[in-house]
């Protein structure tokens, strides 16, 4: 970690936002609803989240949930409020904790990767260290874990509550990098959890740590962190190159250096301004069951061994924010913040790395699938069938595991509308001549099926081969003016679905269209007369126009 010493306070040493003033910030927004009744964390506070993403609530009406009467299902009452939805509610909340617009992060995340900035280390008091907790005094009952108001995410299902919000740090114990990953940490006693790593290609760089650990018979020092300051949080679920350290990669986010501090009893750097950091030691001799568990692939993820991390000590704010995500099945708040990310990422592999210039746009589809298994690729119109396949091709090669559908679709075609896709599909793609399986791929992140260890990708091309005939909708002027005869008339409110007005795909002659003009103006007894000086004999209703007439006039 290539870090810089500064004794400056907090508060005077940076330009971001903690997760504190992040919150208020979504309140001026109008972003965050404060829930001040009495919240059961382990039966009601996640269910009554979820509503907002299973209830028919589009994204631009998602908020934050802020709930300052957290209780257990014993009726135990906490201090800590619990935030959920903060981070990635929905784009708008996300463009606040990366402070620019929404069409402006795709490029922001581009700059941070190519331009990491190194953290600056602070040698003064640290927020994240006002309270500190170690030793014996994390046990009893409420002094350690316990004392924190962490949820059951999906309660029927889940065996323990379970941290999701993590930014959860290790380092390479050869070269010293440290990596920080988004991890489930299930709790087991007030100084005991166990850690989930084991959930990427090639192994998390967490887990890549213990393993490296593990070899060398050493205990492996972890630091869990909740509540980052947003800019960093966002880290901990995007993919990097194993190696590269996320904190100088955060700074190139925010364009500053990130205040980090020693961590009090493990020979880790945490972000100063956190609201509480849980630190640890791993002895990767050792594995524990840990689970079932609502994973972010959409299944329960069952009993699986884990690693258990001892409680060293925990420290925090005096009056810290609890923050937990809104997971499992997506949407969710995770699956925004990785889409966010991923997208931008995939569509600069495929024009900046691989050059292909016809991709236009990248969509990961979210709903229930978990952003990785099915994918889009939207390309200029005219891009030429290979350019095609080596960018379908090129998508399944940037992650192992990502891309088992990848569609292929013009501008026309609203990537997030799955009716229009399997339009495309139905019209535009001849599955003999379109379609390409791929053997030999990686399961990737989702629930076991015996019997296999491979999985295999399918890749299409539903891009139009040549011009075709409009889209039978009345066209744009004319549903325009229908919607506002339909609001005069006190019509219940409309959600436009792409497409919803037609438009022409190539295949339409100018007669065709002065002929519908008329045809809309009432005068369509006058293209009846002009059809008719086109009669033609001795042929049958099969035979096309083209085939008679070699363009034609009034």
């Amino acid at each position: 970690m290539d870090a810089r010493t500064d004794v400056r306070p907090d508060k005077r040493a940076r330009g971001y936002n903690d997760l504190q003033e992040h919150l208020k910030a979504l309140e001026a927004a109008g972003l965050l609803w404060i829930i001040d009744q009495p919240i059961d964390k382990d039966s009601e506070l996640q269910p009554l989240v979820r509503w907002q993403f299973r209830g028919g609530i589009v994204e631009k009406d998602r908020k934050a949930f802020l709930f300052t009467d957290v209780r257990d299902a014993k009726g135990r009452k906490f201090d800590m409020p619990v935030v959920v939805g903060a981070l990635a509610g929905n784009e708008a909340i996300y463009s606040i904790g990366m402070g620019v617009p929404v069409d402006r992060i795709g490029q922001k995340w581009t700059d941070a990767v190519a331009k990491p900035i190194g953290p600056r280390v602070i040698t003064s008091a640290a927020p994240c260290q006002e309270i500190v907790i170690e030793g014996a005094d994390l046990l009893g009952d409420g002094n350690g874990l316990d004392a924190i108001p962490i949820p059951v995410s999906t309660p029927g299902f889940d065996s323990a509550p379970t941290l999701t919000a993590t930014n959860v740090i290790t380092k390479d114990p050869t070269t010293g990098v440290q990596n920080m990953g988004t991890y489930r940490c299930a709790l087991k006693a007030p100084d005991r959890l166990v850690v989930r790593m084991a959930t990427r290609i090639g192994g998390a760089g967490g887990y890549l740590h213990w393993q490296d650990y593990k070899k060398l018979g050493q205990m492996m020092p972890v630091a869990i962190v909740l509540g980052c300051p947003p800019i960093v949080a966002f880290m901990g679920p995007q993919k990097l190159p194993l190696g590269m350290d996320e904190m100088e990669v955060a700074g190139g986010l925010a364009g500053e250096p990130i205040n980090m501090v020693a961590a009090k009893t493990v020979p880790l750097m945490v972000p100063a301004e956190a609201e509480i950091v849980i630190e640890g030691m791993i002895d990767p001799t050792y594995v524990e069951p840990e689970g079932p568990f609502g994973e972010s692939h959409g299944h329960v993820a069952l009993e699986e061994y884990n690693m258990p991390m001892r409680i060293t000590a925990i420290t925090r704010k005096k009056n810290p924010v609890v923050v937990s995500y809104i997971s499992q099945a997506t949407p969710s708040e995770s699956s925004v913040i990785k889409r966010i990310a991923y997208e931008p990422l995939y569509l600069s592999h495929l024009r900046n790395t691989l050059g292909c210039r016809g991709v236009v746009k990248v969509s990961m589809h979210e709903p229930l699938t978990s952003l990785l298994k099915v994918m889009t690729l939207v390309m200029a119109k005219g891009t030429p069938r290979t350019e095609i396949w080596r960018a379908l091709q090129g998508s399944i090669a940037f992650k192992g595991d990502t891309g088992k559908i990848v569609i292929a679709v013009n501008e026309d075609i609203d990537p997030t509308n799955a009716d229009a896709l399997l339009w495309a599909m139905a019209y535009r793609q001849n599955p003999s001549e379109d379609v390409m399986i791929v053997p030999h791929r990686g399961l990737g992140h989702g629930p076991w099926r015996e019997g296999t260890a491979e999985d295999s990708a399918m890749l299409i091309d539903a891009t139009m081969k040549a011009d075709m005939p409009p889209l039978a909708l009345p066209t744009k002027p004319y549903m325009e003016k229908a919607k506002l005869l339909w609001e005069k008339f006190g019509l219940p409110n409309l959600r436009p679905e792409s497409p919803w007005h037609g438009y022409s795909l190539g295949d339409w002659h100018p007669s065709w269209e002065q002929a519908a003009q008329r045809a809309a103006q009432g005068d369509w007894q006058i293209n009846g007369k002009l059809t008719q000086q086109r009669t033609r004999q001795n042929i049958t209703p099969e035979t096309s126009v083209r085939d008679v007439e070699d363009g034609w006039d009034e």
